[in-house]
This record gives C-alpha cells, structure tokens and sequence, in this order.
C-alpha cells in the first residue's frame, strides 16, 4: 500500500470515529418520560379469579400489589407527542400485558402498547397481529392537568373496551369481558422530549 492510500485511509477512519462521537443532529436533549398505570381494583380481580382469568405484566411493564387499591400494571413512556390537556396525539409504551384463562388453558399476549389521547384507549398489538386492539378506556371521573403544566395528566376510571372484551372473550375462549365493564382506574404521566 502506498503513502497516498494510507494517509486517504488514516483520514476517512479519523474521520468516521469524529462522526461517530458528535452527537447526531436530530437527537433531542432528553427523551421522553413518564408512565401509564392501570389498576384493578381488589372486586375486578376477584370477579377475574374466580372466572380463571389471570393477567400479568410483560417486560418492561412492571406490576405491583396493594391490599387497598388493588393491582397495578405501570407501562413506561418511551416516545410520543401527545398534549393530554387537549386530549391530542399519543404515547408509545414499553412492556406488554399477558392473559391468561386457567380454565381454557388459552394464553394471549399483547406489546406495541400505546395510548391515545385522543381516543382515550390504551391500545396494544396482540402477538402475532397487525393492528391494534383498544383495550382500555378512560371512562368517568376524568381529570387532566391545565395546559402548559409539566408533567401533563389524566387520570380516570379504567373501562373494558366493548372490541378488547371481544377480542379478549374470543382469543381466552370465555365470557367473561363484556364492554364498559369496569376495571378501577387509568392514570397518565407524560412528560414531553426536550
């Protein structure tokens, strides 16, 4: 290899590792937070039991329990543009959410988890499809924060959507979700990327 070649080569590897350590143009200062907790209150989760049907968080959805208020599943923001006083745009999420009828033996798992604002759903992909089914809904009881506050908010009673009981009652292969069944409750953080 001649000195010519070598000192192109020199420059174009100096040259990527500069591009490879400034930062990209389109990156954003800090991403996206917050979270979206649905909780069920202790008599949902009973009717649920005693009816076999089970649901447990999927990575990087993380659950909790409390003796009062019931169970939580809280999905982690990861992007979106929503402004939820103006009830406008949506959130993606992180983690899943797993069914599971013990009396069928049928399991159905969902990811691509999103809300939207605008709907007012919380929405997820079940594994090995395409769209997404509306799960959730806020339903009575909702409040938002003004516009302009950091982090926006809303939170709500938690419905069962009337094509997530569909979907659910189908894929589990029991009746036990029927639309507008109530679950306890929706709460929505989200703190836009700056």
């Amino acid at each position: 290899m001649n000195r010519t070649a070598v000192r192109a080569l020199a420059a174009a590897v100096a040259l990527a590792a500069t591009a490879v350590a400034l930062p990209s143009a389109s990156a954003t200062g800090t991403p996206a937070s917050g979270s979206v907790a649905l909780t069920a209150t202790n008599t949902f989760l009973s009717q649920a039991l005693q009816s076999g049907i089970a649901a447990v968080p999927l990575p990087s959805a993380t659950g909790s329990y409390d003796s009062t208020a019931g169970a939580t599943v809280s999905f982690p923001v990861t992007g979106g543009n929503a402004v939820l006083p103006r009830f406008y745009g949506s959130l993606t999420l992180g983690g899943g959410l797993a069914f599971a009828d013990g009396r069928t033996g049928k399991i159905v798992c969902f990811h691509q988890v999103a809300f939207g604002a605008d709907t007012q759903a919380l929405t997820a992909v079940p594994d090995g499809g395409t769209a997404p089914v509306a799960l959730f809904d806020l339903g009575d009881n909702t409040v938002g924060s003004a516009v302009g506050v950091t982090p926006q908010t809303l939170t709500g009673d938690a419905d069962v959507d009337p094509a997530g009981a569909a979907y659910l009652d189908k894929a589990l292969n029991t009746t036990f979700f029927t639309g507008g069944q109530v679950v306890g409750s929706l709460s929505v953080t989200f703190t836009p990327a700056s």
